[in-house]
């Protein structure tokens, strides 16, 4: 007989219970004891036809404070309290199990199960006496939280804070000292939690995350109701999500990987697989071997195309920070975890930009207080794949101040320009040079109309002497303009397409290639006999516009449309 089960354990001290098995229902409610303040999920046994399991940690209101899955290449999850802002003494954890031979497949409401305590016998005298303590350190906890309300956000903080703010009720609003009511949407911590139960979301449903494509776009989704966390319809794209990756890895695909949607909920759909012939999409976290990626926002990821590899680095998650490089071998579709060599810092909004098959690590937002609170970095970090090492190159010049949120793309392969960015309460609008030759930075004077300062926009190349940046957020609001920037003659031209009329920050745009095909000549058509022709478009993927909505559409733009704008 198939022994196969999913336990957890609740607490240090717990031992393990099974709470599915082989033969009984797909779907189990567990009320977590209001003591245990760590939660271990795995499975045990052969998976066979299974394909994950969905695990969500519910607060009092059934809405997910943390989520994750279960897969047969990354069988075990964890959760403690210390890392998870909104987890209260009413915790409920949900799993449901996907695929395989189900017998119990009605997906009503499951039955709310109780957890009994473990306590070791040798224990009970030392627990009873810690109680109170406990209790006077959760008062205390209590106490300071309120005193927060009137304290001034560290640089850090607000650099982790999604451009919508929507947050767990229980949190308190912070306020940045100087700043004006409406340049505090960013930091409104649940302001817009009513208004965003009930929005419609075609391709975050059944998250329970609002994700919405944006109004132009409304039509699509019109029908389709955003439905409850409970609700496990399998999804055909996305949730809205922002400070995601989108990564192309040839002419017809790209990788999505990471976000974050509503109400501060990191995507429970981390990983899909774009196909640009027919837009479609492929939830993809199943199909790779291997220990994907910590659910995050902020990091990168970088594709080489020597060794076919997509390289992942930092972001963060809550109060948790990363400086773990995890690569996804897109030939044999398996991830491996680097151990590296060499210090870098846990950095997040950082950028990344490949050179020579070299990661170049520029800035970001490392955590507070550590090793100050000033939270932006200036600093320069490569890492090399080869040795796996990180080290620091001597670098000259006029380097840029320190920043997270700003964009990097490297031009004619022997440069990298640096563009705005956010060290609070400051925007920039500036740029850099990095030239890769000399190890040299320089500050660029431009010309022409430049964007105003931005963090959290979209950049790409649109040529080997232009690059575009696009939206962004100003610490006010989501922006919805275009500049294209000529390394030639260093001038900004603004360029105005209805396809980028969205307000959007934390997006992402990439470049891909495409064989053109014929067009024919007649009445009511146009011709194009260059049928061997290399097109190349952007796309927009995601973000959100300050306003509680996040996206989930792919906007596509030929980049001959948007050249030939300027």
């Amino acid at each position: 007989m198939e022994d196969f089960g999913i336990y957890a354990a609740f607490g240090v001290n717990g031992p393990p219970q099974r709470l599915l098995s082989a033969e009984g229902s797909c779907r189990v409610c567990v009320a977590v004891p209001p003591s245990v303040r760590q939660v271990v999920l795995f499975s045990s046994g052969p998976w066979g036809e299974r394909i994950c399991v969905n695990a969500e940690l519910n607060d009092a209101d059934r809405f997910p404070i943390t989520i994750g899955k279960l897969t047969p290449y990354n069988k075990c999850l964890s959760w403690e309290q210390w890392e998870e802002e909104t987890w209260t003494d009413s915790v409920t954890l949900n799993v449901t199990l996907e695929g395989g031979n189900l017998v119990k497949a009605d997906w009503s409401e499951p039955e709310l199960l109780s957890v009994k305590e473990y306590t070791p016998k040798d224990t009970v005298a030392a627990l009873a006496a810690q109680e109170p303590s406990g209790k006077r350190k959760r008062d205390r906890m209590s106490k300071e939280e309120d005193c927060d309300e009137k304290r001034v956000m560290t640089r850090g903080e607000q650099e982790n804070v999604c451009p919508n703010g929507t947050v767990e009720k229980t949190t308190p609003v912070r306020k940045v000292r100087g700043q004006t009511k409406a340049s505090q949407k960013l930091f409104s911590i649940g302001a817009d939690a009513t208004k965003l139960k009930g929005t419609v979301n075609g391709a975050g449903e059944a998250q329970g995350i609002v994700g919405r494509t944006p109004p132009q776009s409304a039509a699509r989704t019109k029908s389709r109701q955003a439905k409850t966390p409970t609700q496990t319809a399998p999804l055909v794209s996305p949730s809205g999500r922002w400070g995601q990756t989108l990564c192309p890895i040839d002419a017809q695909t790209a990788i999505l990987i990471g976000g974050q949607g509503t109400r501060m909920q990191f995507c429970k759909d981390p990983m899909w697989k774009l196909c640009t012939e027919d837009m479609s999409w492929v939830a993809a976290e199943t199909l790779a071997e291997g220990p994907t990626p910590e659910a995050r926002i902020g990091h990168t990821a970088v594709y080489d195309p020597d060794s076919r590899r997509i390289f992942v680095f930092g972001g963060s998650k809550n109060k948790k920070w990363f400086n773990d490089v995890h690569i996804l071998d897109t030939q044999s579709w398996k991830w491996t975890m680097v151990e590296a060599q060499g210090k870098v810092p846990p950095l997040a909004y950082h950028s990344c930009s490949l050179f020579r098959g070299e990661l170049f690590v520029l800035g970001g937002v490392f955590p507070c207080p550590n090793p100050e609170p000033d939270g932006c970095s200036d600093s320069l970090y490569i890492f090399d794949p080869h040795l796996s090492i990180w080290y620091q190159p001597i670098v000259t010049g006029d380097k840029p101040s320190p920043r997270s949120g700003h964009s990097a793309c490297v031009m004619q392969e022997r440069k990298i320009f640096v563009f705005g960015g956010w060290d609070t309460p400051v925007c920039y609008n500036d740029m850099y040079m990095l030239d890769l030759g000399l190890m040299e930075f320089s500050a660029v004077k431009t010309t022409g109309k430049a964007p105003s300062p931005r963090s959290w926009h979209g950049s790409a190349a649109l040529s080997d002497t232009k690059f575009m940046i696009h939206g962004g957020y100003n610490g006010n609001n989501a922006l919805t303009d275009t500049f294209v920037f000529d390394i030639d003659t260093n001038s900004w031209t603004e360029v105005t397409l209805p396809q980028l009329s969205v307000p959007r920050a934390g997006h992402s745009i990439i470049t891909m290639e495409s064989a053109g095909h014929l067009r024919f000549s007649g009445q009511d058509e146009d011709v194009d006999m260059d049928a061997g022709s290399i097109s190349r478009s952007l796309l927009v993927f995601g973000g959100g516009d300050n306003e509680g909505n996040f996206y989930s559409d792919v906007t596509t733009v030929a980049v001959e449309d948007l050249l030939g704008a300027i």
